[in-house]
């Protein structure tokens, strides 16, 4: 029997004015999962709102 998963995005609740401070957010959940015993996520994204904002994205 195979297993079935579903991969849906994962976006983090905060939202930032510059594209700089969201960068900083991806990098330290790209590179921290090890220190604090989660799972890696497969993709770490940047993304930008209609509003100009930006924001985090992960896909586990």
């Amino acid at each position: 029997m195979s297993e079935v998963t579903s991969m849906a995005w994962v976006y983090y609740g905060k939202l930032f004015d510059s594209k700089f401070q969201a960068g900083c957010l991806a990098a330290r959940i790209r590179d921290d999962w090890w220190i604090q015993q989660y799972r890696a996520p497969r993709f770490v994204g940047i993304f930008q709102t209609k509003s100009g904002r930006y924001g985090v994205k992960c896909l586990w």
